[in-house]
């Protein structure tokens, strides 16, 4: 049973929703790209309110696990007192990849929605579609594409700032006698 992914897949009050706590996810995406770090954010609701929050931050954490969904799953199980989130829903900035769509089903989260598609290591809808395999014991309902364009314009924003650091810094070291 494939739950459906298209836009329309909600009502009209979940697409105005969908759109402003997709804000919220891409506020906390900008702290982590003010952080140096991959800018992913995403922030978990449950019955209208913010339970939890969280950006990408495995380099400052020293967490390899530290992605913004772990991140703002963490912050809303310990919010509510419950490792499951029954009934709530994940907005991220950038489709989840593997491990993260593993924590989703563990977590029990009732639907996901996320901005920008991640052709390399998207586990959703692009590069895997791991929520659809068979052994998967639990369903969530989501949609893509919300806010596409601006979450991945900071993706494009971050990379392009790091190529042009790493740029100016080859340019800088002289070469070696060698």
């Amino acid at each position: 049973m494939t739950p459906p992914t298209s836009p329309d897949n909600s009502d009209n009050t979940d697409k105005t929703d969908d759109v402003a706590f997709m804000q919220q996810a891409l506020q906390q995406a900008q702290q982590a790209f003010e952080a140096g770090e991959v800018p992913v954010g995403a922030v978990v609701v449950l019955d209208g309110e913010v339970i939890g929050r969280g950006y990408n931050q495995p380099i400052t954490s020293l967490d390899p696990s530290a992605h913004a969904e772990m991140v703002a799953l963490r912050d809303a199980a310990s919010h509510i007192g419950n490792y499951r989130l029954t009934g709530a829903t994940l907005y991220v900035t950038v489709e989840p990849c593997s491990m993260c769509s593993g924590l989703l089903v563990h977590s029990r989260i009732r639907r996901l929605v996320y901005g920008a598609t991640e052709p390399k290591a998207g586990a959703v809808d692009s590069a895997i579609r791991l929520l659809d395999q068979p052994f998967m014991n639990h369903v969530i309902e989501r949609r893509g594409g919300v806010l596409a364009q601006a979450c991945s314009a900071i993706m494009s924003d971050f990379f392009a700032m790091r190529r042009a650091a790493k740029k100016r810094l080859k340019q800088r070291t002289p070469p070696s006698d060698g």
